[in-house]
């Protein structure tokens, strides 16, 4: 099966694609990016611009067709980003795609292992680096979704993510593209421009959805969706709530990164638990392990290191013009993430090992379920938990908050009355603005 499936059958059907630009039916998008893709010919690999525009999309369309790996790069990049971006990957930035009279030849169908996309993703040390997913990576993550959301050609789904990333990318384009919804993409995700595109399905992170829940005719709205879907960051438990209520639905929420697409979530028929990302999709393996590798007991409460195994896993990174391969301990992939499992197979992501998993006074804490007690406070806004070294503790549990008028000690209390003594903070920070990225996810990094 093509990867773009839908777009490459017989039917015609109208308005498959719309921006604030216009909109494009099937037709008009398969000839214009078969014109495209017809110039790409004898390219190794190419490099987009990606603006939330119809251009974008007819570029990386364009390139997947011809069967040219795309490198997807932010727009608002600075020049040492998108320099390093183009000299690693090796990439020939494409020109702006212009409107073709001329529709060219559908290219025939590459290999299904061949890379279909080179995602730079920011790591802990070190400039970004390349992820290459294979075509057949991308379509396997697409059904599995398609199988657990009941997506259909019927769906037509409501987004105003950037395009440079697998949410906004790999879910939000090529998703309609290889299953036959229609897209309309808002240009940015605020929440009148969410209430004012009637769709069957909606994407957001956390940031979106907490503007979305604090806007109650905007989110009242959505009502008639059938699927309200959040990802990219744990969503706040107060804003699941808040959903729920306004919109008589609880989000589907979902987990992946970069290198493995989607590997988790909750069902379209099935329940949704606050603070939880759901079972793995079809075909996707997941396990938890200690620091030695020792498997652990998907029992709810042991907190391990998440590894996950299947076909949407990464091929590789790129470096100095090819591809060394995924890290995979006997084709497990480390996520870098730390979780629960609970008996019946739903997962909690207590967040990243390196900054959400602090050992403190002998303990293990997850920073999310800090976060969480202190958000329950009626006056704060966000809050973001890291360990701080402690000559004592070994790490010292730290809050960042977001608040209306409140006292540290206030907080710090009331938290320590609704968890256990060793999980409340020691210090409180009362700030802004908390860093953000632009997925919405927050910064720790920038914290210490």
């Amino acid at each position: 099966m093509p990867l773009l499936d839908a777009l490459t059958q017989p039917d015609d059907v109208p308005a498959v694609l719309t921006t604030a630009e216009g909109s494009l039916s099937r037709h008009e998008l398969l000839g214009w990016s078969a014109a495209v893709a017809a110039g790409l010919s004898g390219v190794p690999i190419v490099a987009v611009r990606a603006t939330p525009t119809i251009q974008t999309v007819v570029a990386v369309t364009a390139a997947l067709l011809a069967g040219v790996p795309i490198v997807p790069i932010p727009p608002d990049a600075g020049d040492l980003e998108r320099d390093h971006i183009l000299r690693d990957s090796g990439a020939v930035l494409m020109p702006a795609v212009t409107r073709s009279r001329r529709a060219g030849d559908i290219p025939a169908e590459v290999s299904a292992d061949k890379p279909a996309l080179v995602l730079y993703t920011s790591g802990t040390t070190g400039p970004p680096k390349g992820v290459v997913v294979s075509r057949a990576a991308i379509a396997a993550d697409l059904d599995a979704l398609a199988e657990a959301w009941q997506w259909t050609p019927g769906d037509h789904l409501v987004h105003g993510l950037p395009l440079y990333h697998v949410h906004g990318l790999v879910l939000g384009v090529l998703g309609p593209l290889r299953l036959g919804s229609k897209l309309t993409h808002t240009g940015r995700p605020a929440p009148e421009a969410y209430a004012g595109s009637t769709g069957t399905m909606y994407f957001g992170v956390p940031t979106v959805w907490s503007r979305i829940a604090a806007a109650p005719a905007a989110a009242r709205a959505l009502s008639k969706a059938r699927l309200l879907v959040s990802g990219s960051a744990p969503l706040p438990s107060p804003v699941f709530d808040r959903l729920r209520e306004l919109t008589g639905q609880a989000p589907v929420e979902r987990y992946g990164m970069t290198e493995t697409l989607i590997t988790v979530s909750a069902r379209a028929d099935g329940e949704r638990r606050a603070g939880q990302v759901g079972r793995p999709v079809s075909g996707v393996g997941t396990r938890l392990v200690d620091e030695a590798g020792e498997v652990l007991p998907a029992d709810g409460t042991t907190i391990g290191h998440l590894q996950v195994n299947g076909p949407t896993l990464l091929s590789g990174y790129l470096r100095g013009g090819g591809v060394d391969p995924a890290p995979l301990a006997d084709g497990w992939y480390p996520t870098g993430d730390v979780a629960t499992i609970a008996p019946d197979g739903w997962h909690r992501i207590v967040g990243r090992a390196s900054t959400d998993l602090i050992k403190t006074g002998g303990y293990r804490v997850g920073a999310g379920e800090v976060e969480d007690a202190l958000l329950l406070h009626p006056a704060v806004h966000e809050a973001a938990v890291i360990g701080l070294p402690h000559a004592d503790l070994g790490e010292q549990i730290t809050a960042f908050v977001v608040a209306d008028p409140v006292t540290p000690d206030d907080l710090i209390s009331f938290v320590a009355a609704r968890l256990a003594a060793h999980k409340r903070p020691r210090q409180v920070h009362l700030v802004d603005s908390l860093p953000r990225n632009a997925m919405g996810k927050i910064q720790k990094a920038r914290l210490r």
